[in-house]
C-alpha cells in the first residue's frame, strides 16, 4: 500500500477505532504508540549488481508497558493527528510504500507490509504482513523462477548459482 493509499483509507473512517493485525486473529495491543515516522530511500545494488532505489514510509509501532491492560484502541481520528503533524514537519512521499515496524514480547521486530485493511464493526483494522525476501536478479543470474512453493529449495543466490 502506498503511503496515499493509507491516508486515504485513514480519512474515509475518522469515526473508527485503529487497529493493527499482525497475524491471523493477533492484534498490536491497545496501549500502542505511533512513536517515529522514518521516511526512507533506499539506495541498493543487488547480487545481480544492478542499482535501484526507491522511498518508503515506515511507521513504528510501540506498545507502552506502563498501560499494560488498556482497553480502548487509538482512534484513527487520533492517528491522522500525529501522521499530519509529521508531514507538517517532513512532508511525506505519498507514492512510497508505508510499512510498519513493530515487535513485542512475542514477535520480533519487523517491517510489515498493509496487505489489506477491514471494517468490523467501529474498528478499522489494517491487516499486516511479512513479505519474505526474494532474490531481485533470478533472470540475469539464470536462477529458474520456483514452479510451486517449495521449502526444500536453496536459496537462489547459492554459491552455485553464479550470481553472489
Amino acid at each position: 500500500m502506498k503511503t496515499q493509499d493509507l491516508f486515504t483509507v485513514l480519512n474515509a473512517h475518522k469515526d473508527k477505532t485503529l487497529l493493527f493485525e499482525y497475524a491471523e486473529g493477533v492484534f498490536v495491543g491497545a496501549n500502542y504508540h505511533i512513536t517515529e515516522v522514518k521516511h526512507i530511500t533506499v539506495d541498493a545494488v543487488d547480487c545481480g549488481a544492478q542499482a535501484d532505489n526507491w522511498k518508503e514510509t515506515i511507521i513504528q509501532l510501540w506498545e507502552s508497558p506502563d498501560e499494560i491492560g488498556k482497553t480502548e484502541y487509538m482512534s484513527v481520528l487520533k492517528a491522522l493527528g500525529i501522521l499530519n503533524k509529521v508531514g507538517t514537519i517532513k512532508p511525506y512521499i505519498l507514492d512510497a510504500e508505508v510499512k510498519f515496524e513493530y515487535s513485542n514480547a512475542l514477535f520480533h521486530t519487523a517491517q510489515l507490509f498493509v496487505n489489506d485493511f477491514e471494517i468490523r464493526g467501529h474498528n478499522l483494522i489494517v491487516k499486516l504482513a511479512i513479505q519474505p525476501t526474494d532474490c531481485k536478479a533470478k533472470e540475469l543470474c539464470g536462477v529458474p523462477e520456483p514452479e510451486a512453493a517449495d521449502t526444500n529449495n536453496a536459496s537462489c543466490c547459492t554459491p552455485s548459482s553464479g550470481c553472489c
